[in-house]
C-alpha cells in the first residue's frame, strides 16, 4: 500500500479538515473557492487539467502508446499459451532479458530457442519500442513534477546525469548522433537513454523517435545475424546464451535495483 500512497499526482489536490465556511455553498456550484483574492480550481477542475495536459502533449500520447502495446503484448502471450505453451514460454523469457539485460539478451533467447530471424526482429523491435515508451513518458513526467514518487524521481535524476554527459558529444551531429549513439552496442547506449538526450535536444517526439528506433532496428538485425551465424556454428549455442544470461541478471539487478534507490554522482 505504501507504493501506491507514493506514487502520485503532484498537482492532486490536498485534502483538509477545515469547517466549512458561508463561501461553502457558492463555491460548490461554482467548482471553485476564493483564497487570498485568488480563485482556487476544485479539485475535479484540477484533475481535468492534468488529464487533459498529459493526453494532449507529447509524452502523454506515448504513454497511451505504450497501455495499447502492452494489450497487445498480453494478447499475444495468452494466444500462445493457448497453442503452444513452449513459444509463449519463450517470449516471456525474451521480455524478461531484454528488459534486464538489453537488446542483446533478448535477441539471444529468441535465436536460442527456435525462433526464425525476422521474427526475432519483429519481436525484439516491438519490445525495444515498449519499453522506451514507458522509459521516456515516465521520465518526462517525472521531470516535470507531475509524478510523485521516491523511486521514480531518484531514477529520473539518474537518468538526467547520464544523459547530459553524453548530451554534448550527441549533439554536435544532431539526429544522427542519436541514431549512431542507439545503434553502438554498449550497456549504456540504449534507445531508453538515447531517447532522453534527444528531449534535452529538444527534439520532437517525431524526430526523436524516428533516430532511436531507427539506430534501434539497425542494432537488432545485427545482433540477429551474429547470433543466427553463433547458432549455426557452435552446438551448445543454447546453453552458452543462458550461462551468460543468469550472470547479465544477477549484475544487472544489482545495477538496476541501485538505480532506482540511490542517485549517482556527478
Amino acid at each position: 500500500m505504501s507504493f501506491f500512497r507514493n506514487f502520485r499526482f503532484r498537482c492532486r489536490p490536498s485534502i483538509t479538515s477545515e469547517p466549512a465556511c458561508a463561501c461553502s455553498e457558492a463555491s460548490d456550484k461554482s467548482g471553485s473557492t476564493e483564497q487570498g483574492g485568488e480563485t482556487v480550481a476544485s479539485g475535479e477542475e484540477r484533475l481535468t487539467t492534468v488529464g487533459k495536459a498529459l493526453y494532449q502533449s507529447g509524452e502523454g500520447r506515448v504513454f497511451l502508446f505504450g497501455l495499447f502495446l502492452s494489450v497487445i503484448f498480453i494478447a499475444l502471450l495468452v494466444y500462445y499459451l493457448t497453442i503452444n505453451i513452449k513459444e509463449a514460454q519463450t517470449l516471456l523469457l525474451a521480455f524478461v532479458a531484454h528488459t534486464l539485460g538489453g537488446r542483446a539478451a533478448g535477441i539471444g533467447i529468441c535465436i536460442a530457442f527456435g525462433f526464425s530471424k525476422w521474427i526475432t526482429v519483429v519481436y525484439n523491435m516491438f519490445l525495444e519500442v515498449l519499453i522506451v515508451c514507458y522509459c521516456y513518458s515516465l521520465f518526462v513526467f517525472t521531470f516535470k513534477n507531475y509524478l510523485n514518487c521516491r523511486w521514480l524521481t531518484i531514477a529520473a535524476k539518474n537518468a538526467e546525469k547520464q544523459a547530459l554527459k553524453h548530451k554534448d558529444a550527441v549533439a554536435k551531429y544532431g539526429w544522427l548522433g542519436i541514431f549512431i549513439f542507439v545503434m553502438v552496442p554498449l550497456p549504456i547506449t540504449g534507445p531508453a537513454a538515447g531517447s532522453i538526450i534527444a528531449y534535452f535536444l529538444k527534439f520532437s517526439i517525431k524526430r526523436n523517435f524516428t533516430a532511436v528506433f531507427g539506430g534501434t532496428l539497425v542494432s537488432i538485425i545485427i545482433w540477429t545475424c551474429f547470433f543466427d551465424y553463433l547458432d549455426h556454428h557452435i552446438a551448445t549455442f543454447k546453453y552458452v546464451v543462458i550461462f551468460v544470461l543468469l550472470i547479465v541478471f544477477v549484475y544487472y539487478f544489482k545495477s538496476i535495483k541501485k538505480w532506482f534507490t540511490q542517485e549517482i554522482e556527478d
